[in-house]
């Protein structure tokens, strides 16, 4: 398997071990567009996203692997208290996915981006919460 697979099945597996304020099974996708009727659950989709390969020393390679994570839901109600609680699972799972390792394919955490924080524009045509977290790992071969 191509290594960004290798690390986005790590964390899917990753976050299905974990416990979290909410309940989900974490999947891994190329797309994670649902429609609506298909996120009226918690929806958490692993999406391979890139890879920048680095010389870092004569023969060895360095290779920064990034995975996107999309949380996403049908708010009900679209109030503050809604959405606070899917910022703070957003919040949990990229807690849980901090300073982590992935001994059997050698990736260690490396940074944890989260942007957009949530999608106005979903929110506001289709009252969808969406998160985006973009988690890098570096894998040395």
């Amino acid at each position: 398997m191509p290594v960004v697979v290798d690390v986005a099945d790590a964390v899917v597996t990753a976050l299905n071990a974990g416990s979290f304020s909410q309940p989900f099974t974490a999947e891994r996708a190329y797309l994670p567009c649902y429609e609506l009727d298909d996120i009226k659950q918690l929806r958490v989709t692993v999406v391979p996203k890139a890879i920048e390969i680095q010389v870092k020393d004569r023969g060895t390679t360095q290779d920064d692997v990034a995975v996107d994570i999309a949380v996403q839901q049908k708010l009900s109600a679209a109030d503050n208290s809604e959405i606070d609680g899917l910022l703070t699972l957003v919040q949990e799972i990229a807690d849980h996915l901090r300073f982590g390792q992935f001994a059997a394919i050698g990736a260690v955490w490396v940074g944890t981006r989260n942007e957009p924080v949530f999608a106005q524009e979903h929110i506001d045509q289709f009252r969808v919460f969406t998160s985006l977290l973009t988690l890098t790992y570096r894998v040395i071969g």
